[in-house]
């Protein structure tokens, strides 16, 4: 599960490797890191809400 994340981070971050992409492919799991991509994503975005509901006082 941790390795999912941490590759999910890193591609959203945009310095995953292209060896650990192509290992991501082939590991034939794309739902986990597609939910792990979803969630870490809403996150982001609530996070995002958050400050700028916080900032607006």
């Amino acid at each position: 599960m941790w390795s999912v994340v941490k590759s999910v981070l890193a591609a959203l971050l945009g310095v995953q490797s292209n060896q650990k992409r192509e290992e991501d492919f082939s590991s034939g799991r794309p739902a986990a890191y597609l939910v792990a991509g979803v969630v870490i994503t809403l996150l982001f975005v609530l996070m995002l809400v958050f400050l700028a509901m916080f900032a607006a006082r």
